[in-house]
């Protein structure tokens, strides 16, 4: 672990402009504490750093940088064979990722300069997030017919080409996929034995139109440390590695996590406060109007909350007890979606569960709140039965919605994250309201 007192004074160095003594100190930290160091220069000290760097160091931090830090902005600022150098020393999914997020004519002007961008140009065809835009064409292979002593021959070969493999992969004829081999049972295997006969069948295989969501649930769920990447007649395309899952699911939990909140996943954390304000907006304008249907049910009541002011009191608990329940299950279904926990022929267990959960948690917390507005309300046991009744609705409705609506979005093909809190509280609230001033209105009539 590189001391924080160095990282700092590297940043100091950079900025006083001794390149020099920065170079030194590049070389001997870590990729990941040199991408935190230029991330925190100003863009013209970086791209003056990064001319000064060699292309070996510069590729891997680049690797290493966050997309919020826009490593591919800094690539697109130095003159195509420069960045074309840096390109080739990237390992060929890494070199496709920051590749793929230039401009096309810069896109185009970079790999012109390489020698070859095959590899490279090929995982572009596939989707940013799908199995194909993940993998890596880089890895260790060898013929089934092979025996055990060949292969590691062969393994030898390839390996000062191919960084970090855990497992072998074995290709039957035509490049079909056969099987793995793990590095320690092909060492503690018979040299005579056919590679055919040790071989293992991989758990699971992903396709390269796989969701990226899908492949990482898949590793988790079969605790494999790569992924063989398949086309549809069975020939080995790549592989897909843990730390590239970790990517993925450290991405898909941060885009999920702000459209929970409102907020577009496509929003960078490190965005400028005009891009937030244009990307939240839109998302505030629909707030309004779904809270606006709330107010009007207030609105409607307004000669119920003259002659009953105690209703008042009772309307945000009525309102926020819902919006919390309902939020509570709107959380619990959505992670269930996510990990794939919810059945296509058990829809309705879900929700009926959450219903169950909700009129217990209703009853629970009604007799309670309508307890305390029959003793300070004034109205007698008639304000406490409206307060229990309606809480008790309430909760139940939320539970509804909050189960109801990701289910609804994803058996239509819309990312469930996407019905946000803000929906179901504005629902919860307009219910909410609805019951406590509609019961009120009838029982404290008058009274």
């Amino acid at each position: 672990m590189t001391p924080p007192g160095l990282l700092e004074e590297m940043r100091r160095v950079a900025e006083r402009g001794d390149v020099a003594s920065f170079l030194r100190y590049a070389k001997s930290v870590h990729p990941s504490d040199l991408s935190d160091v230029l991330a925190q220069l100003d863009d013209e000290l970086q791209h003056r750093v990064i001319q000064a760097l060699p292309p070996e160091v510069v590729s891997e931090a680049l690797a290493e940088m966050e997309h919020e830090e826009r490593p591919a902005e800094l690539l697109a600022a130095l003159h195509p064979e420069q960045a074309a150098d840096i390109v080739d020393e990237l390992d060929v999914d890494d070199a496709a990722d920051l590749i793929g997020e230039l401009p096309p004519d810069t896109a185009r002007r970079i790999l012109s300069h390489l020698a070859d961008r095959s590899d490279v140009e090929r995982l572009l065809a596939y989707g940013e997030e799908t199995a194909g835009g993940r993998m890596t064409t880089a890895m260790i292979t060898v013929p089934v017919t092979l025996t055990v002593g060949q292969a590691l021959e062969s393994v030898r070969d390839q390996a000062a080409e191919v960084e970090d493999f855990f497992q072998v992969y074995c290709v039957e004829e035509g490049g079909r996929f056969g099987g793995v081999l793990s590095m320690q049972h092909l060492v503690v295997s018979r040299p005579d034995h056919l590679v055919q006969d040790v071989m293992e069948s991989p758990p699971v295989m992903v396709t390269p139109d796989q969701d990226q969501e899908d492949v990482a649930r898949l590793m988790a769920r079969y605790n494999v440390p790569a992924l063989a990447v398949v086309d549809g007649l069975g020939r080995l395309l790549g592989r897909i590695t843990f730390d590239d899952v970790i990517d993925v699911v450290e991405a898909e939990t941060t885009e999920d996590l702000l459209k929970f909140g409102g907020v577009p996943g496509s929003e960078a954390l490190a965005a400028s406060w005009q891009e937030a304000v244009r990307s939240r907006l839109p998302w505030l304008y629909v707030n309004l109007l779904t809270a606006s249907v709330g107010a009007s049910v207030v609105y409607v009541f307004q000669r119920t909350i003259a002659d009953a002011v105690a209703l008042a009191v009772w309307m945000p608990v009525v309102a926020g007890m819902g919006g919390n329940a309902g939020t509570q299950a709107l959380a619990v279904t959505v992670r269930r979606i996510a990990l794939g926990l919810v059945p296509v022929d058990r829809r309705f267990s879900v929700v009926a569960k959450e219903v169950a959960v909700g009129a217990v948690n209703g009853i629970a917390v009604g007799v309670l709140v309508g307890g305390m507005a029959w003793l300070l309300g004034g109205h007698g046991w008639q304000l406490g039965a409206v307060v229990w009744v309606a809480l008790w609705g309430n909760l139940i409705v939320a539970a509804v919605a909050g189960s109801f609506v990701p289910l609804l979005l994803e058996r239509l093909g819309v990312d469930p994250a996407v019905a946000s809190s803000m929906f179901v509280t504005a629902f919860t609230d307009t219910i909410g309201f609805l019951l406590l001033l509609g019961l009120g209105s009838t029982v404290l009539a008058g009274g």
